[in-house]
């Protein structure tokens, strides 16, 4: 059975940017780099973000154009400059992010179209760190009273957030992605748990949310779904670096969802996603859907 026509099956909220690594310059910001891989996997998506009146303003988007990506909901800052992020890569690999503030998707208004957009969409992406102004959250707050299907991929960044706005971001989604270490902190403002199950489990139970995602780095993920639970160990990679490869997992997942896949199947389909980012260097690297089923086709086991 073939889907209704949607023009935006996918619309994703807040940060747009430039991360300054070592050596390079890559476009970013977690929304970004969702709506690009969904846009590869042959679901357009919209996104809704604001640049600066500035050069960096100006090539993020040509870039997004020249990917095919809409930027009809893009907005211009005549006062603030575009998003810039000082990223540092560890002795591990790991990366750690000077987010600069305050910068134009700090300050996102909203827009009647706004509404529309809402209304046709199936699956909302927003993360918590569009949340730490209170222009954007303000807006963020609108698009969330009209969302029917709601997706938050927290990025506890600090001191970008709060409890309390965490909390509200958590009460009346659809489907929540966190990481191991997410999981752990949040979890812990209520009580104490054993494990990670555990806590999913909590964290259903305390905001009513009916999907949970977990992902464990080079230890697979877990996706808790109608009272069930999924595990996928994950797959064999080099790892070249982990920016944006949790985008590209979240990517996948909405991606097969919405063409109707069972959580086993979806899961291990964002696995080979987020393997295969975390395998090139940068967030969004070019690739063709035959390299991710190559991925699979290899087999499972433990990343890293």
């Amino acid at each position: 059975m073939s889907l209704p026509e949607i023009k935006y099956p996918v619309v994703c909220y807040g940060e747009i940017l430039w991360d300054m690594l070592p050596g390079e310059v890559l476009p970013g910001g977690a929304p970004m780099n969702v709506a690009y891989h969904c846009m590869k996997l042959g679901v357009n998506p919209a996104l809704i973000t604001r640049v600066g009146h500035d050069e960096d303003g100006k090539q993020l988007i040509e870039l997004m154009e020249g990917q095919g990506i809409s930027t009809d909901y893009f907005q211009m800052d005549f006062i603030l400059n575009t998003g810039l992020v000082k990223a540092t890569i560890g002795s591990n690999r790991e990366v750690t992010y000077d987010i600069l503030r305050p910068v134009a998707w700090d300050n996102i208004e909203w827009d009647d179209a706004f509404a529309s957009l809402m209304s046709g969409t199936n699956y909302f992406v927003f993360g918590s760190l569009a949340s730490r102004s209170e222009q954007s959250r303000s807006t963020l707050y609108r698009l969330l009273e009209a969302a029917k299907y709601k997706v938050l991929d927290i990025n506890l960044r600090s001191p970008h957030y709060t409890r309390a706005i965490i909390e509200h971001l958590l009460t009346d989604i659809q489907l929540l992605k966190l990481n191991l270490d997410e999981l752990e902190l949040i979890t812990g403002w209520f009580a104490g748990y054993r494990n990670e199950r555990d806590r999913i489990r909590a964290l259903q139970d305390k905001f009513h949310t009916p999907n949970i995602i977990v992902t464990r780095g080079a230890e697979g993920s877990l996706f808790c779904t109608e009272g069930k639970i999924y595990e996928h160990p994950g797959y064999k990679i080099e790892l070249a670096d982990t920016i944006g490869s949790g985008d590209a997992f979240l990517a996948g997942m909405i991606t097969r969802l919405y063409r109707g896949a069972a959580p086993d199947e979806a899961l291990a389909f964002a696995s080979a996603m987020g393997a295969f980012v975390a395998s090139r260097p940068g967030p969004c690297p070019p690739y063709d859907i035959s390299e991710i089923a190559g991925l699979m086709s290899a087999g499972v086991g433990q990343a890293g």
